[in-house]
């Protein structure tokens, strides 16, 4: 089929419609193909080559090319997916009330707003990555599917499900860093997180303590020399015995003070115990059981 483009970015066709014999024009922003005369759809879902994903290198290209809306997210209400009526010069009443019940938003689309809102702010102070996010609210969303949140708050369940997802996708982060950014209580949170677990069916890895050391060096400013004991110390521990029950962090606090002492560096059982956020009691006792376990003499 011949075609000759127009500046009006329409392709006239020379060939006849079949209905009244009139020209053929390709709508290239419908994907459809019509008749100039009767208005005949000849055909529809044209694939649109003009909003292809090559690179553009001028402006004209560009506003060519560029498609129209951002990407559908899961953390927006809706996916982003809104309608947004114009408020400027209406004077039609009925269309006034349609603006005012379009400007109202359901309970469901709310209680995500919330829980979206605070799951940001918590992510942001952390640094968590998308992945984890993405993880976060499909937890959230599922609880609330269920209908979880009743008698809960939305602020806990979004802080219990940003944990459940660090314990799935192995990000080392721990509970106490998540409880410092959130406003709920600290037993909230972990009831809500012990609702997740049971009823959602998830079976969460255990937090490898290897993985927290290099925060902690780096917040005790030691070396890497320290940070290469500890860290073997750590993975023969688990390797050799059980650690279910056992906070990781305490397991941590310990090695890093077993690995102090080997080394000889004056660092006190209080400095490391405020820095890990574990008692000196549970320093203490993980630091005798690493010791005696592992034969190690200091």
């Amino acid at each position: 089929m011949n075609k000759i483009e127009t500046t009006t970015n329409l392709i006239v066709s020379t060939e006849i419609c079949p209905e009244c014999g009139g020209s053929i024009i390709p709508l290239n922003q419908i994907g459809e193909i019509v008749c100039s005369q009767c208005g005949l759809v000849v055909s529809e879902r044209s694939v649109d080559v003009n909003h292809s994903d090559k690179r553009a290198y001028t402006s004209q290209e560009k506003s060519q090319r560029e498609h129209t809306g951002a990407p559908i997210s899961s953390l927006l209400p809706g996916m982003g997916l809104t309608t947004v009526i114009n408020r400027k010069d209406i004077s039609d009443p009925d269309l006034k009330r349609a603006v005012k019940w379009n400007s109202r938003i359901t309970w469901e689309k709310r209680n995500l707003l919330i829980a979206t809102t605070e799951l940001k702010r918590i992510s942001s102070n952390l640094n968590l990555p998308n992945h984890v996010k993405f993880e976060a609210i499909k937890f959230y969303k599922e609880a609330f599917k269920k209908k979880l949140l009743r008698g809960r708050s939305i602020n806990s369940m979004i802080a219990a499900c940003i944990y459940l997802a660090i314990r799935v996708k192995k990000v080392p982060r721990t509970l106490q860093e998540i409880l410092e950014e959130s406003s709920e209580n600290e037993k909230d949170i972990r009831r809500c997180y012990r609702v997740l677990i049971r009823e959602l069916n998830i079976k969460s890895p255990n937090t490898d303590p290897s993985s927290l050391i290099p925060a902690y060096i780096a917040d005790l400013q030691l070396n890497n020399e320290v940070e290469r004991i500890a860290t073997k110390i750590v993975n023969e521990f688990s390797s050799n015995f059980s650690t279910s029950g056992k906070d990781p962090k305490g397991i941590v606090a310990g090695a890093l003070y077993l690995a102090c002492r080997i080394k000889g560096l004056e660092l006190t059982q209080r400095q490391i115990a405020e820095v890990v956020g574990v008692t000196e009691v549970t320093l203490r006792s993980r630091f005798k059981e690493l010791s005696t376990k592992l034969k190690i003499k200091v």
